[in-house]
This record gives C-alpha cells, sequence and structure tokens, in this order.
C-alpha cells in the first residue's frame, strides 16, 4: 500500500487514512452482493438536505451485462484497468422532485453518501476508485435514466491485483506517495492550522 508522505496534522481513524483510489485490481477475484451490501447500508445512512436521499445507484458485477454497459462509456484510459475491477458503479443524483423542483443539493448529498460508502468499503477490506472520466451523456441513456437524474461519478469496486498488471505509466502512478495539501491551505477564519 502506498503511504502518505503528506503530514497529518492530526490523528485519523485508520478507516479514513488507509483509503486509497487504487487502479491494480485482481482480475480473478469475485465479489457478491452479500459483500458490497455494508457499502450500499452506509451510503443509504449519509445525511442529506431535507433528507431527500437524492442518490442511486447502478451495480454491474464483472461479465455480466451492466457491467459490460458501465465499462463501455468509460474513457480508455479508465477502461484499460477497470475492466479488471470485480464491480462497477453508477453514482447517480437525482436533480428534481417529482413535481419538478430542483434539488440544489442533489451532487453535494450524493457525494456525501459515496464518501461514507467508501469508508466502509475501507473497513470491509474493498478498494473503491471513482472515476469523472467516462460520457455521463451515454451512460444515463444506457441505463434509461430520465431527465431528472443524472450519473455523476462511476466507482470500481474490487480487491488488490498486482500493480505489475497495469501499464507503465500506471504502475509509476499507482506506487506514488500520496500527497495532500496542508491543512492550512483548506481551513480559515476564527481556526488557523497554519
Amino acid at each position: 500500500m502506498t503511504e502518505s508522505t503528506s503530514t497529518k496534522t492530526f490523528p485519523l481513524h485508520d478507516a479514513l487514512a488507509g483509503r486509497r483510489s487504487p487502479r491494480a485490481y485482481s482480475p480473478s477475484a469475485t465479489l457478491t452482493p452479500e459483500q458490497v451490501g455494508p457499502l450500499f447500508e452506509a451510503a443509504r445512512w449519509a445525511a442529506s438536505s431535507s433528507n431527500s436521499q437524492p442518490w442511486s445507484f447502478v451495480v454491474g458485477f464483472r461479465g455480466d451485462e451492466v457491467f459490460s454497459t458501465i465499462l463501455g462509456t468509460l474513457a480508455s484510459g479508465n477502461a484499460v484497468w477497470a475492466e479488471h475491477a470485480s464491480a462497477l458503479v453508477a453514482n447517480i443524483a437525482r436533480t428534481h422532485t417529482d413535481e419538478g423542483k430542483a434539488l440544489s443539493h442533489a451532487w453535494y448529498d450524493l457525494g456525501q453518501a459515496v464518501a461514507h460508502l467508501s469508508v466502509q468499503a475501507t473497513v470491509e477490506g474493498i478498494l473503491v476508485h471513482q472515476m469523472g472520466g467516462f460520457d455521463s451523456e451515454a451512460l444515463g441513456n444506457a441505463l434509461g435514466l430520465d431527465d431528472h437524474h443524472r450519473v455523476v461519478t462511476v466507482m470500481t469496486l474490487g480487491l488488490q491485483g498486482d500493480v505489475a498488471d497495469l501499464p507503465e505509466n500506471l504502475q509509476e502512478r499507482e506506487k506514488a506517495p500520496r500527497v495532500r495539501k496542508p491543512l492550512g491551505d483548506l481551513v480559515s477564519g476564527s481556526a488557523n492550522y497554519a
């Protein structure tokens, strides 16, 4: 596992400190709906504006039609490694109510749900990598989404594979140390972490 080169200003729970976004997935490892169920349960309990819960997920397991559909919309630089994940997930935000009122915080709320999912995945020993490199419109059409739903991101779920199986340029990225901006660059106001 790649370690962080950033100094932590405060201690973190292991589930947060250990979270990462790998590309090296085991092409032979499989996951079941029961194994990933706790991840979606964690997402279900995320906070949302007015308890609107404007998120949903479409899951495909490697070898099934949903997986192939999602994989077919990924940018080539993502597809080359994501094809080895055990599952691909479309992360969907509901952007309007049935009455047509905009859910202005839907993307933020979906982000919270996915963050909860990624922490639970770390606890369960399942790796997650979120991606923006895909054709959202094509995937939404393929999944039959209406105008009030949008695929915001796609993520992989799986178990650790061999970094040596990745293309050389991705091997370097996979082995690179994790770096974060200093806390003082992110927080201002009455709290000073410089």
